[in-house]
């Protein structure tokens, strides 16, 4: 089992605060995101592009037909079922208490009954799948976005959800298998992309209309992130537009602006 040294930790927890400030800046409309690495995001968005034309998307076109509808769901279920550590752990940071203890029970439920998750039997009790990661407690927690980001072969991020990644890191079970199973780890982990990618393929057509992918995918993605942090009820975009001054003057008091005076 891989162990996790102290020192480890800590310095994972350093470089993540450090990162977290540098993410502090107040958050941006997704619409005008602070992005000044634009051109190099173009780039690598160029290439995820490429990779995913040649490689990842004809694997995923492979797999959709030799895999059934019903095994697709159940490798789904499996993979939703191996995130739930991340989520519960999440939800706690965030302060949702009850949450946190209904993933558990979802996460034990499906974890038993349902094979090790690939039977999604938790949501049919009643418990409702959640998402939570680290880079949503951060936004909870008032850390700002900071710049966009495009990673290479893993898409659209940001500066917090960077880090993110990194507090989530430790909450995965793949995480502790020892060097003689990282074959497993890595398996593992590219069927899951393949199998994501293949629940994306009636997209296409959709992404293949865009006049301009990269400001589709920013503008959907910081979109996306800024609903989840809020669970689905994000507050109004500030547009620094003041209306008191186009406000109607209060009923009943007369107006301050005097009438011309008649010519003689």
């Amino acid at each position: 089992m891989r162990q996790i040294e102290i020192p480890d930790l800590l310095r994972l927890t350093l470089l993540s605060l450090a990162l977290a400030a540098a993410a502090g800046c107040a958050h941006r409309p997704a619409d005008d995101p602070a992005d000044p690495l634009e051109p190099v995001n173009r780039a690598v968005s160029t290439f995820n592009d490429k990779a995913d034309q040649y490689v990842l998307r004809p694997a995923a076109k492979g797999y959709d037909y030799v895999a059934p509808t019903v095994v697709r769901r159940g490798v789904s279920n499996f993979f939703d079922n191996l995130g739930e550590p991340r989520t519960i752990v999440n939800d706690a940071l965030q302060g949702k208490f009850v949450q946190s203890a209904g993933d558990l029970g979802r996460f034990l439920l499906n974890t038993t009954v349902g094979l090790g998750g690939l039977i999604d039997v938790a949501t049919d009790a009643g418990l409702e799948h959640h998402e939570e990661d680290f880079g949503q407690t951060l936004g909870t927690w008032g850390i700002g976005e900071g710049w966009y980001l495009v990673i290479p072969l893993l898409g659209p991020s940001d500066n917090r959800d960077l880090v993110g990644k990194a507090g989530d890191w430790p909450l995965s079970p793949t995480f502790y298998l020892d060097g003689d199973h990282d074959w497993l780890a890595y398996s593992l982990k590219g069927l899951d992309l393949i199998n994501f990618r293949a629940n994306l393929l009636s997209s296409d057509s959709l992404i293949n209309q865009q006049f301009d992918k990269y400001l589709f995918f920013r503008t959907a993605f910081l979109q996306r992130r800024q609903a989840m942090i809020y669970d689905g009820n994000p507050p109004p975009e500030d547009l620094g537009i003041d209306d008191s001054d186009d406000a109607p003057a209060p009923s009943g008091k007369p107006s301050t602006t005097s009438a011309p005076a008649p010519k003689k």
